[in-house]
């Protein structure tokens, strides 16, 4: 009961001027199904039925406008012309040939268009469904009253029951090939961008880093799946970067957060991971690293960047950072190691920066 109330509340988008790509898709193909399906059946019932009935050529020639209809106008008048064309042409058939034509099953053609037209809300949808289903009580209850005008014998109606039940199914699988293939088409390009969407919130879109929140998801994640490997966390700081925007711009500032990005990565060769922790501070996760062999990383790096050269629009300078590095001790929270870890970068920084503190 539920789901049948949540399906009755669902949002529907506003409908366009244009009919949705796979929707046209699928009723041009079944409208085309149609056409030829109509022509065969002109051939067809002086073999069956012993007599010419022109009805079928109406048939396709109301294909030919929906076809332009298709073209031209929305989905809810090519629906109407689509259903009408499809009931008048179960009724022909019905009245004519009796309910052993096997006709009636194109009526569920009409409710599969109904239900994938995005732009219908679901109680219009229930209301289609319900005529269609009184059309097929109706029709059937017709066909008990009142004998066929042209009844068949049994190898003719066998044989049209046969072309209308292989049209039928042609239609209906080409539509739900359409429909799926939509759905499918649509579910790969939502996750793409979700996927990316995830992406991009948890990159720093300067440095292309992660950024402090993905970072932490990294760091709690290695903690849940290997609790009981080592880890260390160093928190670096550029000295004296206010002095390096002021004196040569913003621009060189983000230079500088650029090369430094290309050093750590280059530097890193697999051994931790890095992130913007924010303004000018980096976070490094050292995954099975103790305190020792972390520090010696470290204290690697920060030579390697006292040594790196700098020019930006003709200036030349050079920068120095200090880190502080804290061990995981298999007790403490990860927001404690943090902080002692960001406690540790200012002690280093009250110390004479440009410096390893662990």
């Amino acid at each position: 009961m539920r789901f049948f109330l949540d399906y009755l509340h669902q949002k529907v988008p506003r409908a366009g001027r244009d009919i949705p790509h796979y929707y046209r898709r699928a009723l041009i193909t079944s409208e085309v199904l149609l056409a030829v399906y109509f022509l065969l059946c002109f051939f067809l019932y002086p073999l069956l039925a012993q007599r010419w009935e022109w009805a079928p050529l109406v048939f396709l020639a109301v294909e030919g406008v929906s076809y332009w209809m298709t073209m031209k106008h929305g989905v809810r008048a090519n629906l109407f012309l689509y259903a009408a064309t499809s009931i008048a042409w179960i009724w022909w058939n019905v009245y004519y040939f009796g309910w052993s034509s096997g006709v009636q099953h194109f009526l569920t053609l009409v409710i599969v268009l109904v239900f994938f037209n995005i732009y219908d809300r679901p109680l219009y949808k229930l209301l289609w469904f319900l005529f269609i289903l009184a059309v097929r009580v109706l029709l059937f209850s017709m066909s008990q009253q009142n004998p066929a005008l042209y009844p068949m014998n049994t190898e003719a109606g066998t044989a049209y029951q046969t072309v209308n039940t292989v049209s039928f199914f042609l239609n209906l699988a080409a539509m739900c090939i359409i429909f799926s293939t939509s759905i499918q088409d649509t579910e790969r390009q939502l996750r793409l961008k979700n996927q990316a969407l995830y992406k991009e919130a948890g990159t720093d879109p300067l440095t292309g880093l992660p950024n402090r929140r993905s970072m932490i998801e990294q760091i709690e994640k290695f903690y849940k799946e290997s609790g009981d490997q080592p880890f260390s966390i160093a928190i670096a700081d550029i000295d004296f970067f206010k002095k390096v925007n002021d004196t040569y711009g913003h621009n060189t500032g983000d230079y500088t957060l650029v090369r430094l990005t290309e050093l750590f990565t280059e530097h890193s060769m697999g051994r931790y991971s890095v992130c913007r922790w924010g303004g000018e501070e980096f976070c490094f996760f050292m995954p099975g690293m103790n305190l020792d062999e972390s520090s010696m990383v470290m204290n690697d790096l920060c030579f390697a960047v006292e040594k790196m050269k700098l020019e930006h629009e003709g200036k030349e300078f050079n920068i120095t950072i200090t880190i502080g590095v804290e061990e995981n001790d298999f007790a403490s929270p990860l927001e404690d190691l943090l902080n002692s870890a960001d406690e540790k970068l200012y002690m280093g920084k009250e110390s004479g920066r440009n410096r390893v503190v662990v």
